[in-house]
C-alpha cells in the first residue's frame, strides 16, 4: 500500500467516507454517540499503558487512535447538524486561552498554587455560565469515572474550596480511624455486609486522600501495583513449574517462600 503524507483534512475526509450512507462502513455506519464511548475508553487506557510502558515509538499509533474517537464524535455532530470538529477545536482553544491568563494576558501568578487557584476558579466560573442553578463545587463531575478518579476529583474540588487538611498527619490519622472502623464492623456478631462495605469504602477514600496529598494519581499508582503484582505473581508460576509443583498442592508458607525469592531477585 502506498503512503501518503496525511493531513487533518485527510483525516475529516476519511471519516466522512467512513460515513458515507451509500459507500461507507456497515460497521461504522451503525455507531452512534453511546456506542463508541466504550472505544474511546479503551483508546485512552491504551494511551496511558504505552506511555507507562515507556514504548513511545507506538505512541503516534495509540494518540491517532484516540483522535480518530474525536472525529468519530464530530463528524456524528455534524451529521446532526449539532456541531463540528472546527466547534471541537474552536471550545478547547477557547478554554485554553481563558484559563492561561498569565501566558495569553496581563495575570501575574507568583506560584503554581496561584496558577492552579486561578484554573479551578476559571473552571467555577465556566460551570456557572453553562449552568445557573450550579450551586456546588462539585457539580459537573461525572459519574462514569472510574472510583479512584472520582474520588480525587472530589477531594481536589473540595480542597479547592478550602475544604481539606493543610498537613499530612491527619490524612494518615483518618486512614487509621477508618481502618479502626472496619475491623470493629468484623468483630460484630452478627456482620453486615452493608456497613462492612460502607466501611470499607470509607477505607479507600481516606486512601485516595493520602495519595492526592503526596501529590500521586491514584489510577496510576494502583496499576503501578497491579503491574507489580502480576509480574512477581508470574514469577512465582514460572519458579514452580520450574521446580514441577502445583501451587494448589502447596502450603501458604512454602508459596511465600517463592514469593520472597521472587522480590529478593527484583532488588
Amino acid at each position: 500500500m502506498e503512503h501518503y503524507n496525511y493531513s487533518l483534512g485527510d483525516l475529516l475526509a476519511i471519516m466522512a467516507a467512513l460515513r458515507d450512507p451509500e459507500n461507507g462502513c456497515p460497521w461504522d455506519l451503525k455507531q452512534d454517540f453511546a456506542s463508541i464511548v466504550p472505544y474511546t475508553l479503551e483508546e485512552a487506557y491504551e494511551v496511558a499503558d504505552t506511555i507507562e510502558r515507556g514504548a513511545l515509538a507506538e505512541l503516534p499509533g495509540e494518540l491517532g487512535d484516540l483522535l480518530f474517537q474525536v472525529v468519530f464524535y464530530a463528524r456524528l455532530g455534524e451529521e446532526r447538524s449539532l456541531f463540528n470538529f472546527g466547534d471541537v477545536v474552536q471550545s478547547i482553544s477557547h478554554k485554553l486561552v481563558a484559563r492561561h491568563p498569565h501566558v495569553f494576558g496581563n495575570a501575574d501568578f507568583d506560584s503554581e498554587e496561584q496558577i492552579k487557584a486561578n484554573w479551578e476558579n476559571t473552571k467555577a466560573e465556566e460551570r456557572r455560565a453553562k449552568d445557573a442553578a450550579a450551586t456546588s463545587a462539585l457539580d459537573d463531575i461525572p459519574r462514569g469515572l472510574p472510583a479512584l478518579s472520582r474520588a480525587n476529583k472530589i477531594q481536589k474540588r473540595c480542597a479547592a474550596v478550602g475544604f481539606d487538611w493543610r498537613e499530612l498527619p491527619p490524612v494518615v490519622d483518618k486512614i487509621r480511624e477508618e481502618l479502626d472502623e472496619v475491623m470493629a464492623e468484623l468483630d460484630e456478631p452478627e456482620r453486615d455486609p452493608d456497613r462492612v462495605a460502607d466501611e470499607l469504602g470509607d477505607l479507600l477514600f481516606a486512601c485516595v486522600n493520602l495519595v492526592r496529598h503526596l501529590r500521586q494519581d491514584p489510577e496510576a499508582v494502583l496499576r503501578r501495583a497491579n503491574d507489580k503484582f502480576e509480574r512477581r505473581f508470574r514469577g512465582v508460576e514460572q519458579a514452580l513449574r520450574a521446580d514441577g509443583k502445583d501451587s494448589r498442592a502447596c502450603s501458604l508458607e512454602e508459596l511465600d517462600g517463592y514469593w520472597n525469592s521472587v522480590k529478593r531477585q527484583e532488588t
